[in-house]
């Protein structure tokens, strides 16, 4: 790889650093391409990315980023997990990283703040941004639902009564 080449990559990394969510850092040694493959595949599925890239570079493309905590990681066989949501690829990694012992997950950077193996797992848990968005939605319609509820009670209790009335009076 020449200088031009690389100069492209750390430009590159430090595009991801700076405009994802959370960034992901794992050992990846022993995985097939099959499993790379796989782990691309729900990435993808999912919203997120996956990147593996020289350890060097990477810490070169972290200086001076909100999430240059990271570099400590970055040791040995390495690869970068990272999204725009700030969960998805924490769930991505967590997911994998269940199914196959060999991906080993180190921490992470959730924009400034850097994150720990549990730190990851606790992410990888909370609700993504889109689960949130209709949570939310749910909770505006409630009310509207609830009214429309209110209102249409007497006349169906209206309804019942006069029904049973008509019952007994027709016995």
């Amino acid at each position: 790889m020449d200088r031009a080449q690389k100069e492209k990559v750390v430009e590159e990394l430090g595009q991801i650093f700076e405009s994802s969510g959370v960034v992901v850092v794992a050992h990846y040694a022993g995985l097939t391409v099959a499993n790379m493959q796989e782990l691309r595949a729900r990435a993808a599925e999912h919203g997120s990315a996956v990147r593996v890239a020289k350890n060097r570079l990477a810490k070169i493309a972290l200086e001076g980023q909100p999430c240059a905590s990271i570099g400590e990681f970055l040791t040995g066989m390495t690869v970068l997990t990272f999204s725009e949501d700030p969960v998805a690829a924490a769930k991505v990694s967590e997911g994998f990283a269940k199914d196959h012992d060999k991906f080993v997950i180190l921490g992470g950077a959730m924009g400034e703040n850097a994150l720990d193996r549990a730190g990851v797992t606790a992410v990888s848990k909370m609700p993504s941004r889109e689960e949130l968005i209709s949570t939310i939605a749910g909770m505006l319609g409630a009310p509207a639902s609830n009214i429309a509820g209110a209102i249409g009670a007497p006349a169906s209790n209206i309804a019942s009564i006069l029904s049973t009335i008509e019952d007994k009076a027709a016995a």
